[in-house]
């Protein structure tokens, strides 16, 4: 059994996450030799954690792991099963750092108002790349749900892939990028071979008046069951859908505010209760 007063190697294992960091040197990595739950952790610094073929449990109250580092600083977190508990915050909350990679993990019942699985609020220039991980069961209510995108002060910027992901029953949003109070770069992001089912809100993406723009592609995506599929608010939003699936939800879409949401004319629209209507003109597939 691991104990925090260890060296942390693999004779003489640490116990908890928030122990082992401190004994990493800047761009080490942190292994999980044993199934087990590590706990919480502020991250400052690069690094990688890494439990891929065993359980890295994070059972957290508050935020399960928290990032805060330096610019340039780059964090690996892969193997995961970050779960919260009460009272829970978000499962994974980055305000600083060059780039976070999330990898084959799981982020769950962070369901207290205003939680979300992953709370990504960058105020520097900073990337997120979410690939096959599963976030489900987040947010309470009207508020919080899977992922936050939002880009914070005049210097905030975010640019965010989410590949291979299963985003699923949160309770507000699926996804979410916003730029409220960002006067930053601009932010991008692209969603791709995703589902994102049983949400208020599938995707969301809103920048309103005085912010900076977002500019998203949703690509071989199956939106599913939400309550309206894809929402697009603000005149320096641009979304454009190619390849995927809008299927049972309520609302298929909602454009507010000179919000575009435009289509590469492939994809699949089945069985949605209020049908939308793509901003044309229809985009070129060359």
């Amino acid at each position: 059994m691991g104990d925090d007063v260890n060296p942390c190697s693999r004779t003489a294992p640490c116990k908890t996450f928030a122990g082992a960091i401190s004994k990493t040197a800047a761009g080490g990595e942190i292994n999980c030799l044993d199934p087990g739950g590590f706990g919480a952790v502020t991250i400052t610094k690069s690094m990688t954690i890494n439990c891929l073929y065993t359980e890295g449990g994070a059972l957290a109250g508050g935020n399960g792991i928290l990032v805060n580092a330096a610019a340039t600083d780059v964090v690996y977190l892969r193997g995961l099963d970050i779960f919260g508990v009460s009272p829970p915050a978000n499962g994974v909350r980055f305000i600083a750092g060059g780039a976070l990679h999330i990898e084959e993990s799981v982020i769950r019942r962070f369901n207290a108002a205003n939680s979300f699985g992953i709370s990504f609020q960058p105020s520097g220039s900073s990337k997120l790349y979410v690939r096959r991980t599963t976030i489900a069961e987040n947010g309470s209510g009207a508020t919080g749900g899977g992922i936050l995108i939002q880009p914070t002060g005049a210097s905030g910027s975010a640019r965010v892939l989410i590949e291979e992901a299963n985003i699923l029953n949160n309770a507000n949003f699926g996804i979410s990028v916003n730029t409220t109070g960002n006067t930053g770069g601009s932010t991008q992001i692209s969603i791709t071979d995703t589902q994102v089912a049983g949400s208020g809100t599938g995707v969301s993406v809103d920048s309103p008046a005085g912010t900076t723009g977002i500019t998203a592609t949703v690509t071989a995506t199956l939106i599913f069951n939400n309550t309206t599929g894809i929402a697009v608010n603000g005149g320096t939003t641009q979304v454009a859908v190619s390849n995927s699936t809008l299927q049972a939800n309520l609302n298929e879409f909602s454009q507010t505010s000179g919000g575009v949401l435009q289509s590469f004319g492939d994809n699949r629209r089945v069985g949605n209760n209020v049908p939308g209507t793509f901003t044309p003109p229809t985009l070129s597939k060359s």
